[in-house]
């Protein structure tokens, strides 16, 4: 038996429930997929056409291992403008292959055996696989719908001890659409400060934020000396197949991360890093107008799922709701193995997320508004048919 030569830590892994359904989804026909948090737009094609363009010029070698220096000032100064915090493109910002690359190596350099890291909860599936694959140890803090799916500080407090080195936030927030205010993150802050917390902020949908602009925890006073700002080019710029996302942050940690990108994977792909740099100079209008229809489409998506009875708060970024399907007396995987079977409408089970999203759902609106107006003529046939 070949398994007896894996390492134990990934022989406990589980595979990652997203990818579960969105396979068992491919395998039917009709099937309106609400799964899988991707864009629906195609890459803006002024993106494409820079990539074209750095081929045809023969960039076609590494970059440097921190990526291209054009990119990361492009970066420092995308970072100045949105959030008013200024980074050193030169020590202080990192290329990698995707916003998940960054977090995975943030947790390597930084952690040791048996470290603490505060994890909130629902949350985006590889958080707590990372951090055991680095050595650490997941503290999982739940955020409650009650608090409209936002930690505290007080519970960030309890969930303090010894060993705590780091925390895992992500505003706005996969799969909930929460999104921590200036005031939120200011409170957090303060705890984080006060027992000398590094935080690993994931602020990937940051440009994908609906109500009012969304805050950086780097920006917050005493914060950016303790945070890696980790963010990409998948969500807000539809470029999630090109795997290019960055991290920003103090220069011994960044340099610490420069050094396991390196021995792993050299260098981020130049012909992306070559889109990403027109994205940043050109891209703006692209990502509003994603923005405005995002926002549609969000709207319309919680209206339905209100009138047809599962209880949906109204999220105030990425592209996801996370309605409770408690009324149907069901669980959650109970209700999306259901609902697939049923009415060919695939959904994740918000106990993927963490203990804390068992009852509740995800349903990605990065689809057109006729596929989403077809689920949610499908579910709220099967709910209809299930409600208590």
């Amino acid at each position: 038996m070949s398994s007896q030569y894996l390492a134990k830590q990934v022989q406990d892994l589980k595979p990652s429930g997203i990818r579960k359904f969105f396979d068992l989804a491919s395998k039917m026909e009709n099937v309106v997929s609400l799964g899988v948090g991707e864009p629906d737009f195609v890459t803006p094609w002024n993106v494409i056409e820079a990539s074209y363009h750095s081929l045809e010029q023969g960039y076609t070698a590494y970059t440097a291992n921190a990526g291209l220096l054009e990119l990361r000032e492009a970066i420092s100064e995308y970072l100045e403008d949105y959030f008013s915090v200024s980074y050193d493109p030169e020590e202080q910002v990192l290329v990698t292959v995707g916003a998940s690359q960054a977090i995975d190596i943030a947790l390597r350099a930084l952690l040791n055996p048996g470290d603490e890291v505060i994890i909130v909860e629902p949350c985006f599936v590889a958080y707590s696989s990372a951090v055991i694959l680095a050595g650490g140890v997941p503290v999982t803090v739940s955020a409650t719908s009650e608090n409209a799916f936002k930690v505290t500080p007080e519970q960030i407090e309890a969930a303090v001890t010894e060993r705590t080195k780091a925390i895992v936030l992500c505003s706005p927030n996969n799969p909930t659409g929460a999104v921590l205010n200036a005031k939120e993150l200011a409170d957090i802050a303060e705890v984080l400060c006060n027992h000398d917390i590094i935080a690993i902020s994931d602020e990937i949908y940051a440009e994908l934020s609906y109500d009012e602009k969304a805050s950086s925890l780097a920006e917050i006073d005493g914060m950016k000396e303790r945070t890696i700002l980790i963010s990409g080019f998948s969500k807000s710029f539809a470029m999630t197949g090109w795997r290019l996302g960055y991290a920003a942050g103090p220069t011994d940690i960044i340099q610490a991360m420069t050094k396991i990108h390196q021995y792993t994977i050299m260098c981020a792909p130049t012909m992306a890093q070559h889109g990403a740099l027109e994205a940043l100079r050109n891209g703006r209008d692209s990502v509003d107008n994603m923005t405005t229809s995002y926002r549609q489409r969000r709207n319309f998506v919680v209206k339905a799922l209100n009138e047809m009875g599962l209880s949906c708060h109204l999220p105030g970024g990425a592209f996801y709701v996370f309605p409770s399907i408690k009324a149907t007396g069901m669980s959650s995987e109970e209700f999306a193995e259901k609902l697939l079977a049923e009415e060919r409408v695939a959904v994740v089970p918000g106990n993927v997320f963490g203990e804390s999203g068992e009852g509740y759902i995800r349903c990605s609106y990065a689809t057109s508004i006729k596929q989403l107006d077809e689920a949610m003529k499908r579910m709220s046939r099967f709910v209809e048919n299930h409600i208590k």
